[in-house]
């Protein structure tokens, strides 16, 4: 094997093997499926999307080959992450198949040059991606349309009075925090949405309770003393295990706190015979609470004056919130909430530059993200500080899609960088009259 070959394929060898079962996958996948005279324009789309992937695989392979396996590496990773993710919709694509999938690698590695590099390389690098494609077979994946045992969230949510008023909210005046919360929702799915799936209960509800409690922000804190993108009392968190670590706060771990409200909302649908409005008032007002008017007024619904009018006006309202928001999740498309083009996977990096999560905010710039990535690199990395700089080779966790740029403008002498360094100094010259801390932009 050409010696360069074999330096790259160790630097980096799991995203070869990834990549590698990617096409295999697709290919198994789409066994039998029929081809098309003509590219549909979902699939000239995908098409596109598969080759710029492969431009930054290729890329990843020449900037170790030169001499920078940090920014290589984080290329290559993102890149297979992002093939991954491509492999899927090439699933549901009609008329995608594994030719889709090499024609675009073999025309990004053209479209590099890397033989200016290395010539003999070139036909050695597409040989290695299609024989490790045809030759390695992957674990069989469960199907995304498997059925689901558990609450059929559907069917517990009654669209009466209350919560079409809560639609109305969240749709008008409130859609701004609905849409944030989405998008800060996205980006901590693959992490935090199997958590729920596997306690049998519906990812919808999860973001439903996110978003009504915090929009998703995970460093939020109440003043009744609530942290947390879930927003645990500190008795309940310390009940279910969300202690200090270290003096961090593990009700601000978004996989921790997910885990613990998996547990907590399943005992408390336990304790009220899977009445969902009742275990979401119980979530929010105090299971005593609504533990004693369940027994006092037996048999009688959350929506009966009766109950209803017993709780705190804050509760009456959080309920049909958290429905009317799972209600939207579940019809995303049909709600104009999802955002076209936006990619959501993740990606972990090592920084090639010390830099804090604010300055790598400013050379990122806001790209897809009206809001700037400030809160998403937050919420991915919830134990960093926003001002606080990370030292170099320290690792990241940063939206796959960012990466490039991160490669492009936030390391070396990057004018962008630059940039955001100064205003990270910037310091009152005098007597630091005007001197503040980075808001961390918690609540």
């Amino acid at each position: 094997m050409n010696p360069t070959l074999q330096a790259i394929i160790k630097a980096r060898a799991t995203p070869w093997v990834l990549l590698a079962m990617t096409l295999t996958a697709t290919a198994f996948a789409l066994v039998g499926s029929r081809r098309r005279a003509f590219a549909s324009p979902q699939l000239l789309e995908l098409s596109v999307k598969i080759h710029d992937r492969g431009r930054d695989y290729v890329r990843g392979l020449e900037l170790i080959v030169s001499g920078d396996p940090v920014m290589g590496n984080n290329l290559l990773a993102s890149a297979t992450d992002r093939m991954t993710v491509l492999a899927e919709e090439c699933v549901r694509t009609d008329g995608c198949d594994i030719d889709i999938f090499i024609r675009a690698l073999r025309a990004a590695i053209d479209e590099r040059h890397l033989a200016a590099a290395s010539p003999s390389s070139v036909p050695a690098l597409r040989e290695q991606l299609v024989d490790q494609a045809l030759t390695t077979v992957p674990a069989p994946t469960a199907s995304a349309n498997s059925p689901r045992r558990g609450l059929q969230l559907e069917d517990a949510i009654p669209l009466n009075g209350p919560v079409k008023r809560a639609l109305n909210d969240w749709l008008t005046w409130n859609r701004p925090q609905l849409a944030d919360a989405y998008g800060n929702y996205l980006f901590l799915r693959e992490q935090i949405a199997p958590i729920y799936e596997k306690a049998n209960l519906p990812e919808a509800l999860l973001f439903a309770v996110m978003a009504q409690e915090t929009g998703a922000k995970v460093h939020s804190y109440s003043s009744a003393g609530a942290a947390g993108p879930l927003q645990f009392m500190p008795t309940t968190a310390r009940r279910y295990g969300l202690g200090s670590v270290d003096g961090f706060d593990m009700r601000l771990d978004p996989v921790a706190a997910t885990k613990a409200s998996a547990r907590y909302l399943t005992a408390l649908l336990r304790r009220f015979g899977n009445d969902l409005p009742k275990a979401l008032a119980a979530y929010n007002a105090g299971e005593s609470k609504l533990a004693t008017l369940h027994k006092q007024i037996s048999g009688v619904s959350f929506w009966d004056a009766k109950l209803s009018e017993a709780i705190p006006m804050e509760t009456r309202s959080y309920v049909p919130g958290v429905l009317a928001a799972a209600w939207i999740f579940l019809h995303a498309q049909d709600y104009d909430l999802v955002s076209s083009g936006l990619e959501v996977g993740t990606t972990t990096i090592a920084l090639r530059e010390s830099a804090s999560i604010g300055e790598l905010t400013i050379c990122l710039g806001p790209g897809q993200n009206r809001n700037g990535w400030f809160r998403t690199l937050r919420n991915l990395n919830p134990r960093l500080s926003g001002n606080q700089r990370i030292d170099a080779g320290e690792k990241l966790r940063i939206p796959s899609m960012l990466v490039p740029r991160y490669v492009e403008h936030c390391a070396g002498d990057s004018p962008l960088l630059a940039r955001a360094r100064q205003l990270h100094d910037a310091t009152d010259e005098k007597e630091e009259r005007f001197d503040y801390a980075l808001q961390e932009g918690g609540t």
